[in-house]
């Protein structure tokens, strides 16, 4: 059983009128990362837009089945927590991001992506205030999406933090993280990749409702999903902040404001999480030796099961 979470003091004043920064340290700098950052949007390269269209066309696939298990009720938040596990097999990871977000009180909806519905692992229910089943296919996206569309029609108006399992995590509280943040749809850190956007691990929206989601619906897709990583990452989530700020407003906690420091939770990994931040990308443990050995001095610190 993991330790309670930790608690890092509350920031200070922050930017452009938005609150400090709830459950991360407020004192510590980050080289090449701004603070506080409110979004804004990148100029569009014409190469951009045409392969939006064209992705879509050549590589969109019908939207994934999916099936209820425990339905959304009316409730004022939820996290929802998209997972992965294709034989029904629940990792350590999941276990113990779950077993955070349970001690945290949260309403916690799971969408489990596994081969078929009768493989989602049971023992998710003892985690899961609502639980769904969604076929293998269309990535985090057609996830968020279910979800998002469930929580719209049956708990309409309810704020949602929504993560997925690319993270280990999380080490520190992030409801209370975004709880002083104003803005509608707000991330934990934003990258200048491609264009400026809101990393997709994790993030929250206030006022799910189905304005919200008309809002969203070029990148959350009513009747289709991509399944390739790219397509994702270059229709999906690096678009999902520019769609968003035409009727929402957006920002980040922290935003990779220099080139050596584009995408934060590659290049500032531990310093982000020594100054309280709840996560640490799972990829981090795959690229080198040097991150693999600093990956796993940071999760034993926290008291995470370790990375095979």
């Amino acid at each position: 059983m993991p330790p309670p979470l930790d608690q890092p003091a509350m920031a200070g004043s922050s930017l452009s009128g938005q609150s400090g920064i709830a459950g991360v340290q407020g004192s510590q700098e980050i080289p090449g990362l701004a603070r506080n950052w409110c979004f804004s949007a990148s100029k569009i390269a014409f190469w951009r837009r045409v392969f939006v269209v064209e992705g879509i066309f050549w590589y969109g696939l019908p939207a994934p089945e999916w099936t209820t298990i425990k339905r959304v009720n009316a409730r004022d938040s939820w996290v929802l927590y998209f997972l992965y596990a294709p034989d029904g097999k629940l990792m350590p990871y999941h276990a113990y991001a779950l077993s955070r977000l349970r001690d945290l009180g949260a309403n916690v909806l799971v969408i489990c992506a596994a081969r078929t519905a009768s493989l989602v692992p049971p023992e998710l229910a003892r985690y899961a205030d609502a639980l769904y089943w969604k076929a293998l296919h269309g990535y985090d996206f057609s996830a968020y999406r279910i979800g998002l569309m469930e929580i719209a029609r049956r708990s309409a108006g309810a704020d949602v933090l929504l993560m997925n399992d690319s993270v280990f995590g999380p080490f520190t509280d992030p409801i209370r993280a975004l709880s002083a943040c104003d803005w509608d749809l707000a991330g934990f850190t934003a990258s200048s990749e491609i264009e400026n956007h809101i990393q997709s691990y994790a993030f929250r929206i206030r006022n799910v409702a189905p304005a919200r989601m008309r809002a969203l619906r070029a990148v959350l897709f009513p009747v289709a999903c991509l399944d390739r990583k790219d397509d994702v990452i270059l229709i999906q989530e690096t678009r999902m902040a520019r769609i968003a700020s035409a009727s929402m407003s957006v920002g980040s906690l922290w935003y990779g404001a220099s080139m050596q420091a584009q995408n934060p939770t590659l290049y500032r990994p531990a310093e982000l999480v020594n100054a309280g931040f709840p996560f640490l990308k799972r990829s981090l443990s795959r690229m080198n030796p040097a991150n693999k050995l600093m990956t796993h001095a940071l999760l034993e610190r926290h008291h995470h099961p370790l990375p095979d």
